[in-house]
């Protein structure tokens, strides 16, 4: 019996763009089921249907009404906003009804409940998953995504037959930790409190029924997915991840080629493409003069769009700057996060008023503008599961400057001489973790910047790279067919 060329998905994720986003995860959600629809893949994306996907789900209507852990809830079916990728929206409630971000309350902890939140969320999908509420529909495979989603393989596992399940990890860092009080009250099968199931030093781990009990695992790009089985990088689970290294591996993110479009970004003062590059000058003199920056066609302006965190590399950046401001370079910066770096940045930017802007918060508008407007884009991260920035600058003729960890590493082409002869050169990579390993980065770029012939040519190298979710989606095919060759027959 040959196999089915197409595969009935279940997309499970806690967030999806654009119905509700607070990272890379949510770019994925609402990006790679799109994808897989377009290779004639029957995907339904299955949610938690928070206040605000509600609100910006547009028609809804409720295909399934049952109870779970003594709350009434509903199954809403509709469409994600502008594609024809089918939705299911958990909808409890007492649970979900809450505007905002997802995880955390409005003073910045985590929601007191997010446990019981998300485990019966879990359990919805596994009543999905085995057809359990009548919609005449199973899934072949179960896509699950970070911690929110993992105890969905841990509860299938135990079930004959079931779908075949597939754990993206889009950051290990965030792992879903709770007490063994927790794990007591949610009733969970004893059998899931074992090192080998969901304990992990006398705590109850989401993440880890995920990694123990899905058939595949995947994270968001090949040197992550090596770099999280070594201790540095695996936050306490590289032994496992070591021990299920044969079903781990590695799948570059791709991006939103529509959303982001120099040649059509709605956002821009000018559009532009590899044709027409020159016009990319207008952007950068339009940004410098709303920022209140010196309107300076000559100087390197460095972009930054991103989380105010360690991850992030903002301390590298700070340990750096009095160095970095040394060189001709001006700095655009928007983003939120820590308060000591937030008033760090801040105060920076008060010191240097014409060469260094700080924006805290987020505005969709201006992270699209420095995308355009900038002459390279800061990535400095300490770890980086995939990120997608530098995909983005690199399609606006941006190179990037980037920490060489992660997705960074495999996607970013260093400036290097031999690079630079064979025109492969996409940006600027540093290996090092402190401020001047940064500076002697960026005073590469700032001197390779008065180089208008291999600058161009770099930006035009980047340009012309392919990082459509097509190529992406095609290997997440192979992966869906190897998750179902592990499912038992018996």
């Amino acid at each position: 019996m040959s196999e089915p060329t197409s595969y009935r998905i279940l997309f499970a994720a806690s967030e999806a763009y654009p119905l509700i986003k607070t990272g890379g995860l949510g770019d994925v959600a609402g990006s790679l089921p799109r994808a897989l629809l377009g290779l004639k893949q029957d995907v339904r994306l299955i949610l938690p249907a928070y206040a605000d996907v509600q609100a910006r789900a547009g028609r809804l209507r409720t295909v399934a009404e049952f109870t779970l852990r003594h709350h009434a809830v509903r199954l809403l079916a509709g469409n994600l906003p502008g594609t024809r990728v089918p939705v299911w929206l958990v909808d409890c409630p007492e649970l979900f009804d809450r505007p905002g971000n997802p995880y955390l309350e409005p003073e910045g902890n985590p929601w007191p409940d997010n446990a019981l939140r998300y485990t019966l969320f879990a359990e919805a999908v596994v009543q999905v998953a085995g057809d359990q509420l009548g919609l005449d529909w199973q899934p072949d495979v179960v896509h699950c995504n970070d911690w929110q989603t993992g105890l969905i393989p841990a509860l299938l596992a135990r079930q004959v037959p079931r779908p075949a399940t597939v754990f993206t990890i889009h950051n290990l860092a965030y792992q879903g930790m709770f007490p063994y009080q927790t794990f007591q009250d949610l009733g969970l099968s004893p059998e899931l409190w074992h090192p080998d199931a969901l304990e992990y030093h006398g705590q109850l781990s989401f993440i880890k029924g995920g990694l123990v009990f899905a058939d595949q695992i995947n994270t968001v790009s090949p040197s992550y997915a090596r770099e999280i089985q070594t201790p540095k990088f695996g936050y306490g689970l590289d032994g496992l991840l070591r021990h299920r290294h044969a079903a781990l591996s590695g799948i570059l993110n791709g991006i939103d080629t529509k959303e982001w479009n120099p040649g059509t970004d709605s956002f821009l003062a000018e559009t532009y493409n590899r044709r027409s590059l020159a016009d990319k000058a207008v952007n950068k003199s339009a940004l410098q003069h709303n920022l209140g920056l010196d309107t300076d066609p000559d100087t390197l302006l460095i972009g930054f769009v991103g989380r105010l965190v360690d991850q992030k590399g903002v301390d590298i950046l700070l340990d750096g700057m009095k160095e970095i401001l040394s060189l001709p370079v001006q700095l655009a910066m928007l983003g939120s996060g820590e308060a000591q770096f937030e008033a760090a940045l801040l105060k920076t930017a008060e010191q240097y008023p014409k060469r260094v802007a700080v924006k805290i918060g987020y505005s969709e508008s201006l992270a699209h503008q420095i995308e355009a407007g900038a002459d390279v884009f800061l990535m400095p991260s300490r770890f980086e599961p995939c990120g997608l920035n530098q995909l983005y600058s690199m399609r606006y003729g941006t190179p990037p400057v980037v920490r060489s960890v992660g997705g960074l590493a495999d996607t970013v082409i260093d400036a290097t001489e031999a690079n630079l002869s064979a025109k492969t050169t996409t940006g600027f990579a540093f290996r090092g973790d402190q401020g001047s390993d940064l500076y002697k980065a960026l005073a590469r770029a700032s001197r390779l910047y008065q180089d208008k012939a291999k600058w161009k040519s770099i930006q035009l190298t980047g340009m012309g790279h392919d990082f459509s979710w097509q190529n992406s989606a095609q290997e997440y095919l192979i992966l869906y067919k190897a998750a179902i060759r592990e499912i038992p027959t018996a």
